[in-house]
């Protein structure tokens, strides 16, 4: 091959690079901003979490090692369970509902009617409305007074419940303002863009067949479309055990009182109990105690999801092995 060289290489230092090593040195320095980003803002956090969390630390005196108690007192702690059961009621009601109601959409989207484009638009634009924005606005909507829901509720003889201010409806309403946000977001898009990649030729000849809608949905969309929902199914549940924003902006805007998570802890998902704990109650040790844990848990919960992959999603599958 032939040999290139630098001329500062060459005239100091007499190095000659070829071709290959040329090229390689320059995408090291092309990405070497990125590098340096990731070690001190990724990286370096993390191990430095790493250490906080074997200390008592609480930002005004100097970290003092305790060890495994931050791990201890975890676990021991009615606020960490309470956290996890608030995080998994909302994840196992918001994700099966999210997937299943955007599907419907993108199936919706997908049909030839008219003004499709707009109705495409219309349905994605409050996935881009700011999640202050939407919890301010819900918050209003739900007001137990005078909020538009409750006000049409007793137009029917119906008395609204108190939404944020109610131990047995404050998740629930989370729920409901998540759903309006996503139904229209990115995973519609996801199951559109699957769709569109069915190839019609399989429902043709199912259908000459004899096979009806529900048949060919069942038999040739749904599981040429397990590796988008696979992929909707991992993205939705990472993102919903870190249901944060919309909680802590709802809580503190419906007039309680910070630590944000109410009423009753109701709405103290893991993600707002582990910034009260670093950032309102300064125990930044306890808190990076939480944050490992926490990540601990969703890199299981991910993993179990891909092992579980291997018996339900199927790639490339070949025309003929599909069945209805």
């Amino acid at each position: 091959m032939r040999s290139v060289s630098y001329p500062f290489a060459k005239r100091r230092l007499g190095i000659k690079l070829s071709l290959a090593q040329r090229e390689a040195l320059q995408g090291y320095l092309y990405i070497l901003p990125w590098i340096v980003g990731f070690l001190a803002f990724t990286l370096g956090p993390m191990l430095a979490s790493i250490y906080l969390s074997l200390t008592e630390y609480t930002m005004v005196q100097p970290p003092r090692f305790v060890g495994l108690a931050n791990y201890a007192r975890l676990f021991k702690e009615p606020l960490f369970w309470k956290s996890l059961e608030n995080t998994f009621y909302y994840a196992l009601t918001f994700v099966p509902l999210n997937i299943v109601g955007s599907l419907c959409c993108a199936i919706l989207l997908n049909q030839k009617i008219r003004a499709r484009a707009f109705f495409r638009a219309v349905y994605f634009l409050p996935s881009i409305t700011p999640v202050v924005a939407s919890a301010l606005l819900w918050i209003l909507i739900l007001h137990p007074r005078v909020g538009m829901v409750n006000h049409l509720l007793s137009m029917v003889g119906i008395s609204g419940p108190g939404w944020f201010g109610s131990t047995q409806w404050s998740k629930p309403a989370l729920i409901i303002i998540s759903l309006w946000s996503s139904l229209g977001g990115g995973t519609m898009l996801i199951f559109l863009a699957g769709l569109q990649g069915v190839p019609i030729e399989l429902h043709e000849s199912a259908e000459i067949d004899g096979a009806g809608a529900w048949q060919r949905f069942w038999g040739i969309t749904l599981p040429l479309l397990s590796p988008a929902i696979f992929f909707n199914l991992v993205l939705g549940v990472i993102g919903a055990l870190q249901m944060f924003t919309l909680a802590y902006v709802a809580t503190s805007g419906a007039g309680q009182q910070r630590p944000a998570g109410g009423p009753a802890n109701s709405t103290l998902f893991y993600v707002l109990n582990l910034y009260n704990y670093a950032f309102d109650y300064w125990e930044m040790g306890y808190g990076s105690a939480l944050a490992w844990i926490f990540f601990l848990m969703v890199l299981a919960l991910t993993y179990v999801q891909l092992r579980s992959a291997h018996s339900w999603v199927y790639y490339e599958a070949a025309a003929g092995e599909v069945r209805w």
